[in-house]
């Protein structure tokens, strides 16, 4: 199983815009970072966690071709922008989009003509034109398709090749999911993980989570606290995640390793 990073920031992404601070103004390409998200490979099966607002200029760095499924952690919009960008891979017929119920609600309000079989918002001149639209709609024209499977709390599921449990988590007062596949975690936009939690992540070997700096945040991991968290699960080696710009790459790696690491874009591993 192959992971790419597709981004590995915050909502902000690093640089930050009008930002000198030493880590916008790096010149370690590890300090720019797109906003978080990852694509899985396995075999002929390929999903994406997360589609943010640079999703398409990720997507073509990483060399994206096909894709059987999109898992989405929550509905910030840092993690469902670059929804639209889907439309390339539902020219044939739908794809299939995961996450709770709560989230897919609000990203089909965000995106209604995404999943909505009615017809697109115009006003007609004539019946000729009404119809040319219909027709175009008929065919999914220019539009995204995507279907909604609503996943439940540590709920598995399959796609393709791949058997996926959903894990809860606390992004603050949010409930999100990370994705557990095989000896494979990837939690982000994390605050707290309960102790049924804590155990479905047990005994994995590349656990990746959210860690946002060292100072503490209300509804995101500190780099401490996800390197607790890395100890009680087992993992033989932690990436972090969701990074925002008051730590360098350098840095990180200097203060965890060996047991944690910071991630970066375009980072690959074989799992």
């Amino acid at each position: 199983m192959r992971i790419t990073f597709l981004g590995t920031g915050t909502s902000h992404g690093i640089p930050v815009i009008g930002c000198s601070c030493p880590v916008c103004q790096s010149t370690d390409i590890h300090d720019k970072r797109y906003r978080a998200s990852i694509m899985v490979e396995d075999g002929d099966t390929t999903i994406v966690i997360d589609t943010g607002y640079e999703f398409r200029l990720a997507a073509v760095r990483a060399g994206l071709k096909k894709l059987d499924a999109v898992l989405y952690t929550h509905s910030h919009s840092d993690h469902i922008m670059g929804l639209d960008d889907l439309r390339v891979f539902t020219k044939e017929k739908s794809l299939p989009v995961y996450g709770s119920k709560k989230t897919l609600d609000h990203i089909r309000k965000v995106f209604d003509y995404a999943f909505s079989t009615h017809d697109w918002p115009h006003e007609c001149v004539d019946k000729e034109e009404e119809d040319a639209i219909r027709e175009l709609k008929k065919h999914n024209y220019g539009l995204p398709l995507l279907s909604a499977n609503v996943v439940n709390p540590y709920e598995k599921f399959r796609v393709g090749s791949l058997e996926i449990e959903a894990i809860p988590a606390m992004h603050g007062l949010m409930e999100v999911f990370g994705y557990r596949i095989g000896p494979f975690v990837y939690i982000t936009d994390v605050s707290l993980l309960d102790e049924k939690a804590l155990m479905a992540i047990k005994g994995c070997d590349t656990l990746v989570l959210g860690a946002l700096r060292e100072r503490q945040h209300p509804t995101h991991f500190t780099f401490k606290e996800a390197e607790e968290v890395a100890r009680l699960s087992g993992c033989r080696v932690c990436y972090f995640t969701h990074i925002n710009h008051e730590t360098s790459y350098e840095e990180i790696m200097r203060r965890y390793c060996p047991l944690c690491m910071s991630s970066y874009d375009n980072l690959v591993l074989e799992v």
